[in-house]
C-alpha cells in the first residue's frame, strides 16, 4: 500500500475529531448561555419578589390594655385653720394692756387684752345721772297723778285735769325706761373693753400694743387686734381641673406633703366641693380636712396634694409612640382585616410619659401599630412582625 493511501484515513479521522470537538464546544457555549439567561431571569424574578416584599412595611403591634391603677393627680394646695377669728374692738379708746402673745394657747372666754375707755366712762356717768333724774320725775308724776285721782271722787277737780296728770306720769315712766336702756347699752359696750377669746385655740396674730389708739369697728374703721385660730384640724383648699372634678367626691382620701417634712405624708379627706367651675381658671374648688392635734402643720402654708383617682374601666393604655398627630387630628394606626392599615381617632385621658390612657376610639381587641412608619396611609398593606423578629429588631436597635 502506498504512503498516500495510508495518510488518507488519518486525515479523515483528524477532521472528524475536530468536528466533534467543535460540536461539543458549541453545545457547551449554548449551555453556558442558557444557564446565564436562566440565572439572570431567576435573579430578576427574585429581585422583583424581594423589592415587592420590601415595599410592604413590617410593623410591630401592641394590644391596648386596661389601666392597672387609676391616675394620680398632684396639685398644689393651701392650708387654713379650721376656725379663724380676727378680733376687732367694739369700743374706742387706748389699749391698756395685752395678756397673750402670738403662739399662746387660749381657752374660750380667756382675757386677751383690755381697752381704757375714758370717753365711754363719761358717757356712762352721764347716762346714769339722766336715769336718776328720770326716775325722780317719774316718781313725782306718779304721786301727783294719784292725788288728782283721789280728788276726782269729791268732784273738786275736772276729769280733764286728772287725765293730764295721768298722761304726764306715763310719759315720765317712758323717759325713765329710755334712760335705763341707754345705761344698759353703755354698760354692754363697756363690757367689750375686755377682749376675750371666742373659742379654744391659739393666738396666731397680735397687731396692737399698749397705748395704741383703738377705733371701734372692723375692716377700714378699726385695726385687727388679735387673731385666734383653731388649728387642731386644718382645712386644705385645692383647685382641681374640670376634667377631674367628677372623680373627686366627698369622702375621697388624699395624701398631703409639705416642704418642711420631706418624705412624710399626712392623711386628708375630702369634706366638700364647690360643685361649680371657675370660669377664669377652669377649676373647681375642693376642701379637705387634715388632723393636726399635734400642731405639726401650720395654717397658711403650701402643700402638695396627691389624689389617687379610681380606675376607669373604659380607659385603655397604649405606648405614647403609637400616637399620630397630624392635620387629621390625634389618631392611632391599627392593623385591620387582610393586614391593611386602619386609622382610628382617639382621645387622651391621661399622659404618663411612656404610655397614655385612651378614653375613646379603641377596643381591647384592636391591633395597634407601635411607632408607625412615616408616610403610612389608610388601607396600606403591612406585615406583622413576629415576636422573634421584633426582638431581633430591638436588639439591633
Amino acid at each position: 500500500m502506498s504512503s498516500e493511501a495510508m495518510q488518507h484515513p488519518s486525515q479523515s479521522l483528524s477532521r472528524r475529531g475536530l468536528r466533534l470537538t467543535g460540536i461539543v464546544i458549541a453545545v457547551v457555549l449554548v449551555a453556558v448561555v442558557v444557564i446565564g439567561l436562566i440565572t439572570r431571569a431567576t435573579q430578576a424574578s427574585n429581585l422583583k419578589t424581594w423589592t415587592a416584599e420590601q415595599a410592604v412595611p413590617t410593623v410591630s403591634i401592641v394590644t391596648p390594655e386596661a389601666s392597672p391603677n387609676g391616675p394620680v393627680l398632684d396639685l398644689p394646695g393651701r392650708l387654713e385653720a379650721y376656725i379663724r377669728a380676727p378680733i376687732y374692738a367694739q369700743v374706742s379708746g387706748y389699749l391698756k394692756d395685752w395678756k397673750t402673745d402670738i403662739g399662746a394657747p387660749v381657752k374660750s372666754g380667756q382675757l386677751l387684752g383690755e381697752i381704757d375707755t375714758p370717753e365711754l366712762d363719761q358717757q356712762l356717768l352721764q347716762a346714769r345721772a339722766d336715769l336718776a333724774s328720770a326716775k325722780a320725775n317719774s316718781e313725782l308724776a306718779g304721786i301727783t297723778a294719784k292725788r288728782w285721782q283721789a280728788m276726782l271722787g269729791s268732784d273738786s277737780v275736772a276729769q280733764q285735769d286728772v287725765d293730764q296728770r295721768t298722761g304726764d306720769y306715763a310719759a315720765k315712766v317712758a323717759l325713765m325706761n329710755a334712760a335705763q336702756a341707754n345705761v344698759d347699752r353703755l354698760m354692754a359696750a363697756k363690757a367689750f373693753a375686755r377682749i376675750v377669746a371666742p373659742f379654744d385655740g391659739v393666738v396666731t396674730a397680735r397687731d396692737t400694743d399698749v397705748g395704741a389708739l383703738i377705733n371701734a369697728g372692723g375692716g377700714t374703721t378699726g385695726p385687727e387686734l388679735f387673731v385666734v385660730s383653731d388649728i387642731r384640724k386644718l382645712r386644705v383648699y385645692v383647685q382641681v381641673p374640670q376634667s377631674f372634678g367628677p372623680s373627686i367626691r366627698v369622702g375621697s382620701s388624699a395624701a398631703l406633703i409639705v416642704p418642711e417634712y420631706p418624705g412624710k405624708e399626712f392623711h386628708a379627706q375630702v369634706i366638700a366641693t364647690s360643685n361649680a367651675v371657675n370660669a377664669t381658671s377652669g377649676t373647681t374648688l375642693v376642701q379637705l380636712l387634715v388632723d393636726n392635734t399635734d400642731s405639726t402643720l401650720m395654717p397658711g402654708s403650701f402643700a402638695h396634694v396627691h389624689f389617687s383617682l379610681p380606675v376607669n374601666t373604659q380607659a385603655l393604655r397604649v405606648p405614647a409612640s403609637a400616637l399620630i398627630f397630624d392635620n387629621a387630628g390625634l389618631r392611632v394606626a391599627t392593623v385591620g382585616e387582610g393586614d391593611k392599615v386602619a386609622f382610628k381617632k382617639v382621645s387622651i385621658l391621661s399622659d404618663y410619659g411612656k404610655t397614655v390612657e385612651i378614653g375613646s376610639g379603641l377596643t381591647h381587641g384592636d391591633r395597634v401599630i407601635d411607632s408607625p412608619p412615616d408616610g403610612i396611609k389608610d388601607g396600606d398593606a403591612v406585615k406583622v412582625a413576629t415576636n422573634d423578629a421584633t426582638a431581633t429588631h430591638h436588639e439591633k436597635a
